[in-house]
Parts: structure tokens; C-alpha cells; sequence
């Protein structure tokens, strides 16, 4: 249904299907579209386009994750906007602004997340066992954390939120204790904060000032 409707929209489309069968039903009812190219590969070893590029997708639930994190963890990737079929609490979790994940925190830095709609299971055919959403990523015109700093920014962050303990701890030895404490008040996060309780903006500008400081 959805190559049906990208097809009508005039845009080459490129379809990725894992799956054998459907690959060999696309290509029957697709393959003599000009437009349409049909590849039968997983999502998550796929080597995304070099030409900007969009996304519209229904994800399979059990590998959402997997996938967009194969989509989002190089923000070079010029993807402008991705338009995802994802399990609600998927949605719900990665589009929350607080409490925050490592995912949700970086992909952030350069995109805009937000849920466009709540879908029903009802709708699907056949319905799964819970509601899904629409999950809109869209690429900011100006990047909270430049580009070229995403792996840096990556071990800064993984580090952080794989720590029990609070940042002004976790963060150590980027920065000190007193630092975190004196940024605190000015960033609007509490001095004994842990990971999930900053939003991506104050921890981009964590990373930035641990960056220029020479310490990351």
C-alpha cells in the first residue's frame, strides 16, 4: 500500500524487503514501473543513499529499534525526513522530551521527533496486538552538535546513560563536579541529575562545552 502511494507522488522510490516472498510479490506488481526500484535486503546492513533522501516506512515492531538506529547513528546520512509506522510505546518513549534516552538524546542533535498520529490496531489487517504511531523525524536546519563530532558525542552520551550513578559522577573526568554544579542553574537541570533527566538541548550543550574546554 505504501509503494502503491509513493508511486503516485511522481518520486523514484527505492523499496527495501528482507522478506523473499513479498520481495517476489513487489517486483510482480512494481516491477514494470520505471520509478520503482525493488531490493531485496535488510534495512539494517543496507548502505542508505548518498543523495538526499526520505523515508516512509511500517516498520516490522520487533526490529524498529534496530533499524532506525542503523538509520540515525551517522547524522552525515543526508536522510531530510523520515515518516515511520512504529508499536506506540515505541513512539511514545523516543518522542518524550523528558525522561529521555541515548537514542532520543542523539538523534536529536539533528532532528526534529515528534509522533504525527495514533493508529489503531483495528486498522491493520491482520491488527497486531497493540496500537502503533506514526513517528515523524525531521532533519533540524541547524544541528545542536556539529557533524563531525557524532562519535565523540555518541561515547559521551553512551557513557553517561549506562551509569546508575549522577552525572556530576558519570561524566567525570569530562567534566568535574564542580563544573556540572556551576552549569547546573544555568542548562535548568538539577545538580545530582542523572542521564535521563536532562532534554537533548542540555546535553548537547554539555558536550559542547566539554568539547571546546578540551576535554572530551
Amino acid at each position: 500500500m505504501l509503494t502503491q502511494a509513493l508511486c503516485g507522488t511522481g518520486a523514484r522510490v527505492i523499496v527495501v524487503e528482507r522478506d523473499l516472498a513479498l520481495t517476489a510479490q513487489l517486483r510482480a506488481r512494481f516491477g514494470h514501473v520505471s520509478a520503482v526500484e525493488i531490493l531485496q535486503a535488510d534495512a539494517i546492513e543496507y548502505d542508505w543513499p548518498s543523495e538526499p533522501f526520505f523515508v516512509v516506512a511500517n516498520l516490522p515492531f520487533a526490529r524498529s529499534g534496530g533499524i532506525l538506529a542503523r538509520l540515525f547513528h551517522d547524522p552525515r546520512v543526508p536522510l531530510q525526513r523520515a515518516h515511520v509506522v512504529v508499536q506506540w510505546e515505541f513512539a511514545a518513549k523516543h518522542a518524550a522530551v523528558w525522561p529521555s534516552t541515548l537514542r532520543s538524546t542523539y538523534w536529536r542533535s539533528w532532528h526534529e521527533v515528534s509522533i504525527g498520529r495514533h493508529l489503531d490496531r483495528k486498522t491493520f489487517a491482520p491488527p497486531p496486538s497493540v496500537d502503533a504511531a506514526v513517528l515523524h523525524l525531521e532533519r533540524r536546519t541547524k544541528p545542536q552538535v556539529p557533524l563531525e563530532l557524532h562519535e565523540m558525542y555518541w561515547r559521551f552520551l553512551a557513557g553517561a546513560f549506562a551509569s546508575p550513578r549522577p552525572i556530576r559522577m558519570a561524566l567525570r573526568p569530562a567534566l568535574s563536579g564542580l563544573q556540572l554544579k556551576r552549569l547546573a542553574p544555568a542548562l535548568g537541570f538539577a545538580p545530582n541529575a542523572r542521564a535521563r533527566e536532562l532534554d537533548a538541548q542540555q546535553w548537547a550543550r554539555l558536550f559542547v562545552f566539554a568539547y571546546e574546554a578540551g576535554r572530551v
